[in-house]
């Protein structure tokens, strides 16, 4: 389900400019290149949270961010990077969550731990809230990549 969410985002985006990974619909949208750095920075999160089993530092909550929280210092911080430094940074934090996986038995899914507002979650919910959360952003990219081209058909 990974994989296949994964391959689907990387159609979405495939060719994209650096114009369009920046493209802000009004001054408080996310851009695609934001919502690329999003997805990198909820694997990691989920990577320390899950297969940790602990809370991120200070330190780490400096590398997932402003990625993971989006808003005015990710609109200030990523932009101008080419679709390669996005599909970089995907691949890196994959393949470490592949890696992890491989060494877990089946029945670590589906162990416990209190999560959202101290509710019990297992960690196959957590890993699907990975891959929901891609799925729902790729479908604000597919928006924000529809909204582009007719704004810039609009101006010719």
């Amino acid at each position: 389900m990974m994989n296949y969410t994964r391959r689907t985002t990387l159609d979405a985006v495939k060719d994209l400019t650096v114009e369009e990974l920046d493209f802000l619909f009004d001054e408080e949208a996310n851009s695609i290149g934001m919502l690329l750095a999003h997805l990198a920075s909820v694997e990691r999160t989920y990577q320390i949270v899950t297969f940790e089993n602990r809370d991120l530092t200070d330190e780490e909550l400096n590398e997932v961010n402003p990625g993971l929280d989006l808003g005015g210092n990710a609109r200030d911080q990523i932009k101008g990077n080419p679709l390669e430094y996005y599909l970089e940074k995907l691949e890196q934090v994959r393949n470490q969550t592949i890696a992890i996986f491989k060494t877990l038995p089946d029945e670590w899914l589906f162990e416990q731990a209190p999560f959202w507002w101290d509710r019990p979650a297992n960690n196959y919910f957590k890993w699907f809230h990975v891959f929901e959360d891609e799925l729902s952003h790729r479908g604000q990219i597919r928006l924000i990549t529809k909204m582009f081209r007719k704004r810039k058909e609009s101006i010719k």
